[in-house]
């Protein structure tokens, strides 16, 4: 009967096994998550499916830079992952258009926007985000095969006064 029993319990083990280092794997190093909705267009197109690599090392010592693009927690929906680029870290100043004003961003968080500013509800919305809600930083798209390739870092100009 134990022998019956024992290829089984190989796959089983290798199934468990598995599962847990692919999970540890995307909770510590990087996963991959699908674009939805049309803020970070022409970057990222939800009218493609797209799916993104993101890069979770950078949570560490919170090693972001300006013009990253990032995935956080919605400050409005805990179980909802957003898409934006990081516009300001911590201390720099930031010129909001649409308010015809200037902030300074407090320290411990960020100011996010999505590059189409139409479709894009974000820090000019919502306000600074807390670098404690961050998830990681998109690096590349990995689907579909055609968008295969390196996101870039891009700033607006003469729109931030860093530290």
């Amino acid at each position: 009967m134990a022998r019956a029993f024992g290829p089984l319990w190989l796959t089983v083990k290798a199934v468990v096994t598995g599962t847990l280092l692919g999970r540890t794997f995307a909770d510590w190093s990087a996963s991959v998550i699908t674009v939805d909705g049309g803020s970070m267009y022409p970057i990222l197109d939800d009218q493609q499916s797209e799916r993104a690599l993101v890069e979770k090392r950078c949570l560490y010592r919170y090693d972001f830079s300006r013009g990253d693009v990032v995935v956080f927690k919605s400050p409005r929906n805990h179980r909802e992952l957003v898409v934006k680029r990081l516009i300001a870290l911590p201390g720099d100043w930031i010129q909001v258009p649409e308010k015809q004003e200037i902030r300074q961003i407090p320290q411990g968080h960020c100011w996010v926007e999505g590059d189409n500013a139409a479709l894009s509800l974000d820090s000019r919305t919502y306000g600074p985000v807390p670098l404690g809600l961050m998830q990681g930083r998109v690096t590349h798209v990995v689907w579909p095969p055609h968008r295969i390739g390196r996101v870039d870092r891009k700033m607006p100009e003469g729109r931030i006064m860093p530290l």
